[in-house]
């Protein structure tokens, strides 16, 4: 009968090569650095900058808690707003008490139109501002209408 041998020293080798192997990615998985909450915010921050879609909301409200109201050291600051895809409307919040260096809560305007950027897969994941990108306007009219141009008054002949 011939079959592997746990005697014979090159399975022995083999098996202990996968075994370290397999300790190996474990330890690695076990001991690395997780993300914080506010890395991965960060991250999908950005991931909705890059690739998602741009619609039209309102901003409803702002929302500035102080530490104790909150439970968190540096209190929280949120941004309510709300927007429509097909016919459904959503409320959400925006917590930007990490974006301090990028938007000032207090000059935003409440029931003014912004610009909501969303997930075209999940369409509640959605941000108002990050890092490199403000949905904020400063007017109501922010986009630009084009007009009609003007007609001659000098009549054009027939052919």
């Amino acid at each position: 009968m011939s079959g592997l041998s746990l005697r014979d020293p090159q399975v022995v080798g083999v098996l202990t090569a996968a075994g370290l192997c397999l300790g190996g990615i474990a330890a690695y998985y076990a001991m690395r650095k997780k993300p914080t909450e506010e890395e991965l915010e960060r991250l999908r921050r950005e991931l909705l900058v890059k690739a998602g879609r741009i619609i039209d909301g309102t901003i409803l409200d702002i929302s500035d808690l102080s530490p104790e109201e909150s439970g968190r050291p540096d209190g929280l600051q949120l941004i309510l707003y709300k927007y429509e895809i097909a016919g459904v409307v959503y409320e959400c919040s925006q917590d930007v008490t990490q974006l301090g260096d990028y938007i000032n809560i207090y000059e935003a305007r409440l029931s003014f139109p912004c610009s909501v950027r969303y997930d075209p897969h999940r369409p509640v994941n959605s941000i108002v501002v990050a890092e490199g990108w403000s949905g904020l306007r400063d007017t109501a009219n922010s986009v630009p209408i084009r007009r009609a141009p003007r007609r001659s008054r000098i009549p054009t002949p027939y052919l």
